[in-house]
């Protein structure tokens, strides 16, 4: 009876590790609806925002910004998949992209919906498709 449950266990660790890469393989980021029309959103729902002096794909946004804006991390094998580019930010850390302009979160935004940030100093707009 031990070695069945056994047995079982491992197929099934191995099983979840065959299917584990395919769901991280995704999109980094989803379209949902809102107010403004479709706006890009992190896999949790919260919106995405761009900067506008982020210039030819370089995040302009460190130090207490990124604290406030905080990026789109992408992982050290993200590839870049469409309209989807991997940046590499001052501090080494990488960095999701649409359309070349570096995608952040806002960390006033309270829950998936919310749209708190754009328009912030003129310069910070929701990420649209």
């Amino acid at each position: 009876m031990m070695r069945t449950v056994y047995a079982a266990t491992l197929v099934t660790v191995g099983w979840l590790s065959v299917c584990a890469p395919a769901q991280a393989a995704g999109e980094p980021a989803k379209t949902a609806q809102a107010a403004g029309g479709q706006v890009l959103t992190d896999q949790k729902g919260m919106t995405l925002y761009t900067f506008d002096k982020d210039a030819s794909g370089k995040s302009a946004c460190n130090g207490p910004c990124a604290t406030n804006w905080p990026p789109l991390v992408a992982s050290a094998d993200a590839k870049p998949m469409g309209k989807y580019t991997v940046i590499t930010r001052d501090d080494g850390v990488r960095q999701w992209a649409y359309s070349g302009k570096p995608l952040y979160t806002w960390a006033k935004d309270a829950k998936p919906g919310d749209t708190t940030g754009d328009g912030v100093n003129s310069v910070w707009h929701v990420a649209k498709p």
